[in-house]
């Protein structure tokens, strides 16, 4: 059966890890000039307590294309309004003092055309501030890619690929000249803990870098694919004494002031 919609309980599973960058994030954006904050992508509402209080005198409101991560960020209480869209094609109905956005724009391509264009639909003084990961080198996402094609060639083919995110530099580059920039990456050191069944990385990435291959695979195929994925997940990621595993991961950060 297809996977067709996120599923909050298991993207959750490894929330507070998850909510790290996005509080970082939150620290370098500076004063706000009126109107919304838009967390664009806002999946389950996981980032939706910290914009609220960096934020307080700014309506919230969230943006995501999946009903059930929607259904979880509206129990949180804490936006005061929530669309359900395609954040390829969002734009404001009014200019927002802020677009947050947090492991997200990763699943969109043409980010030189994107990120302007979402820059262009801020308030004079806005700010556009995203995160997203820059993982897809590392052991935990190379080994989904050629697994993938080893296993089932006849359905992935990644010869032509490109990686999803760029380098901070890039996102420089194609921002400075509307404003002020900053950019960064960070690689942040996650202790896993333990997991009953499975490897602490494959329940990580389940949820969200696994999706798209998992998709596309039949029940029985989906469990030879997830054994040879743990498998080599065990050699570059190797248990600790207590059962779980250090999983180095990066994230490319950049916020831009008008």
């Amino acid at each position: 059966m297809p996977v067709k919609d996120w599923n909050p309980a298991l993207y959750t599973r490894f929330e507070g890890l998850r909510l790290r960058p996005a509080l970082d994030l939150i620290q370098r954006i500076g004063p706000l000039p009126g109107g919304d904050v838009i967390d664009l992508g806002c999946g389950a509402g996981s980032v939706g307590a910290a914009l609220a209080k960096a934020f307080p005198d700014h309506p919230l409101r969230g943006v995501d294309a999946s009903p059930a991560m929607l259904e979880k960020a509206r129990a949180s209480g804490h936006y005061a309004d929530l669309s359900h869209a395609d954040i390829a094609d969002w734009s404001p109905k009014a200019p927002p003092a802020l677009i947050f956005s947090n492991a997200a724009l990763h699943w969109l391509p043409d980010h030189a055309t994107l990120l302007p264009r979402l820059a262009r639909g801020l308030a004079p003084g806005g700010t556009l501030a995203v995160q997203m990961p820059r993982q897809t080198g590392a052991p935990s996402h190379r080994f989904l890619r050629d697994i993938a094609m080893h296993l089932f060639g006849d359905r992935f083919d990644f010869a032509d690929w490109t990686p999803p995110v760029a380098p901070a530099e890039a996102y420089w580059r194609i921002l400075a000249p509307l404003g002020q920039v900053q950019a960064w990456e960070t690689e942040y050191i996650q202790h896993l803990s333990p997991c009953p069944d499975g490897h602490p990385v494959r329940r990580f990435t389940e949820s969200t870098a696994m999706r798209p291959f998992l998709e596309k695979l039949t029940p029985a195929e989906r469990a030879d694919f997830i054994a040879a994925y743990e498998e080599a997940l065990s050699v570059a990621y190797p248990l600790l004494d207590d059962g779980g595993a250090l999983f180095p991961f990066r994230r490319c950060f950049f916020v831009l002031t008008l």
